[in-house]
């Protein structure tokens, strides 16, 4: 109660200027952490020069659920994937076997920050996609998706498995 009243008597002696700077404060206080509320480990969210998206995720984190990751999978929603997080930065290499659905590839670094994006990748292909060295994430949504959107290498991910100092889940 004593702190209340405190705020209270605060509140009453602020001039008009002070109000609005308290305002303000709380305003981004509260938008703060409303940001960081949002980042959940079911979705992933990427921001790039002129535009910014979110996808519901399954997280493939051990070697078992990234083996099998989405093959046979015959439909998947619009703004869903999967992300692909490895212990660490690494060789990352796909597939397409017993893959029913054309999916894009968005590999990135142990910051989220996106290296390459590969589109469109064939239903059933076997051919080697290769994402490159110090690939850590790679997030796979529909076929076609990431273009439509302007996902580009350079795109920031945010999840609460990337620990980044660029745009981290759980930054102040």
């Amino acid at each position: 109660m004593g702190s209340s009243v405190a705020g209270l008597s605060v509140w009453r002696r602020a001039t008009g200027i002070c109000k609005i700077l308290l305002i303000s404060l709380i305003l981004v206080t509260v938008t703060g952490l409303k940001a960081q509320a949002e980042c959940r480990p079911d979705q992933v969210e990427l921001r790039w020069p002129g535009g910014q998206a979110r996808f519901s995720v399954e997280l493939a984190d051990d070697e078992a659920e990234r083996a099998r990751g989405l093959m046979y999978r015959e439909t998947m929603p619009r703004s869903s994937g999967m992300l692909f997080a490895y212990e660490g930065p690494r060789r990352a290499q796909f597939w397409m076997k017993n893959t029913l659905i054309p999916l894009d590839m968005i590999f990135a670094d142990q910051h989220g920050v996106v290296t390459r994006v590969h589109s469109n990748a064939i239903p059933q292909d076997i051919t080697v996609i290769d994402g490159g060295d110090g690939v850590q994430f790679v997030l796979e949504i529909n076929g076609g998706l990431a273009k439509r959107l302007g996902i580009i290498a350079g795109a920031e991910m945010r999840h609460p498995k990337i620990a980044s100092s660029l745009w981290a889940c759980n930054a102040e």
